[in-house]
């Protein structure tokens, strides 16, 4: 059958569609080339004494102090030998062995945290990353999961999802019931102290995946435990575990949540945002309280709402962080992630503020953004140390 020509313009073919999606696939990979050359991957920080000092705590004579006494790593010259640097690894090293009242107990397993919307754009996977990062950055040992088909948080580790990771490299085994553990989709990152399991956009699959096993095995069968169960062994080898979800209320988003310990919700103050907020927490009860009455009952150690993308400049904003304020009480955070050129030239070279090299935006607007960050992961940290301490409590009571 022939197109009819309606203004000049034919109708499109689902093949059109194909080449479409060819096309902008080839043009992503150029500009990954171009944002990640010359090694086309993504490469870690390193840290002046001074960024080392402030790290940890320390005055920069006192890293000059223990560095020469043997007992740290010392860190090297750059490559122009005109400064001493320390790698990320051996910044991860001083923050373990200066900060070891924030460091797991031993018997004390991962705090899951899943970072969840019903919204796109709200900011939720660049959280998601920022947060892996400054929380590795103090020592801890992360395991990252990337729970959306559209494998944004993957893609910002540096690695495109649909020609780089394949089916069984994502949750979807588990999914499937073709593994019990997560084990063997995890991949190491550029950023030492990160874990990641990628996405790929047949993850979607998930979604008739998980209630057609719910059919077909019955009552035994829980298919929002399915990545609780996964994950049983990894929180012994991991400080802290952050599920990346989809942009909606799907079986998969389900499971990250009643997989995790923390919930963290970040929300723009704009009408329309918090509009969304309001009908994904109603759908959340709906759901999750059904679920909750056949097992045993769920409780999470801290559910937060983050106030991200805030625009001070806009009038209407005010307005709408009295709306959050008065809606969700105590759960919202102190803090305000600040809409800044800064956040947004780190995502156009597919990272966060910790990527950011210096010289690449202004110092004050960078220091901006890293104090917001850096308040973040005060917050969360103390949270974190909070769901350790609760579980130390139960196992004490539980001790014969």
């Amino acid at each position: 059958m022939d197109n009819i020509l309606v203004d000049g313009r034919e109708q499109i073919a689902i093949a059109d569609i194909g080449q479409q999606a060819e096309r902008a696939k080839k043009i992503l990979a150029k500009v990954r080339k171009t944002m990640l050359a010359p090694t086309v991957a993504k490469e870690p920080p390193v840290f002046t004494p001074v960024q080392l000092a402030s790290l940890v705590g320390l005055e920069p004579r006192q890293v000059d102090y223990r560095s020469k006494k043997g007992t740290l790593p010392a860190g090297g010259m750059n490559s122009a030998g005109t400064r001493r640097e320390f790698t990320l690894a051996e910044a991860r090293v001083w923050a373990r062995e200066l900060r070891p009242t924030f460091m797991r107990p031993a018997s004390a397993e991962a705090v899951a945290i899943a970072i969840a919307n019903f919204k796109g754009g709200v900011s939720k996977t660049t959280t998601a990353l920022t947060l892996a990062q400054g929380l590795s950055l103090r020592g801890h040992r992360v395991l990252v999961i990337d729970c959306d088909p559209q494998g944004s948080l993957t893609t910002l580790f540096g690695i495109l999802p649909d020609s780089e990771v394949d089916n069984d490299q994502t949750i979807l085994p588990l999914c499937l019931g073709d593994e019990e553990s997560i084990e063997y989709a995890i991949r190491g990152t550029y950023w030492n102290g990160i874990d990641l399991v990628p996405a790929t956009s047949s993850l979607f699959s998930a979604e008739f995946a998980l209630p057609a096993r719910q059919r077909s095995e019955g009552g035994s069968f829980k298919f929002w435990n399915v990545l609780h169960n996964g994950i049983e062994k990894a929180r012994q080898e991991y400080d802290i575990i952050i599920l990346d979800t989809p942009p909606s209320l799907s079986y998969v988003t389900i499971n990250a949540i009643m997989a995790c310990n923390g919930i963290i919700t970040p929300l723009p103050p704009n009408a329309l945002d918090f509009a969304s907020s309001v009908q994904f927490w109603d759908l959340f009860y709906d759901l999750t309280s059904q679920l909750d009455a056949r097992d045993i009952p769920k409780r999470f150690d801290f559910i937060d709402v983050l106030l991200a993308k805030v625009d001070s400049s806009d009038i209407a904003t005010s307005v709408v962080k009295e709306w959050i304020s008065a809606a969700y009480g105590s759960k919202v955070l102190p803090i305000e992630i600040p809409k800044t050129s800064t956040a947004a030239s780190a995502s156009a070279e597919f990272g966060s503020v910790y990527d950011m090299k210096p010289g690449s935006a202004s110092s004050r607007t960078i220091k901006r953004a890293l104090d917001a960050y850096d308040q973040l992961m005060d917050a969360v940290e103390s949270q974190v140390v909070g769901a350790w301490m609760r579980q130390l409590a139960q196992l004490n009571e539980v001790a014969p």
